[in-house]
């Protein structure tokens, strides 16, 4: 696509060529605004992979911290977030 740029009255106008064609066709926007609007969901679990996003990863991300936590606690070596926070296990 090319532009035309032209000054007109102490503006810069850009002059687009005739329109070019949607990248979707307006039926199937449409059709999509449709399907969205009637989802009875939260706004953010509407998408097709927006449960994975939303839900999944804050919950993988919690059982992974909980997991070094305890696995400080538990071990007998001293390693572990716990244990690296409150300096046991330390080398001297």
């Amino acid at each position: 696509m090319i532009l035309a740029w032209s000054i007109d009255a102490d503006f810069l106008v850009c002059r687009m060529p005739e329109l070019e064609p949607p990248f979707r066709p307006r039926e199937k926007l449409l059709e999509l605004q449709r399907h969205f609007q009637n989802v009875h969901k939260h706004t953010y679990l509407k998408g097709r992979y927006d449960a994975v996003t939303s839900v999944g990863i804050p919950l993988a991300l919690a059982a992974s911290s909980l997991f070094l936590i305890a696995s400080g606690v538990l071990d007998a070596q001293g390693r572990g977030v716990y244990n690296m926070s409150n300096g046991i296990g330390k080398k001297e």
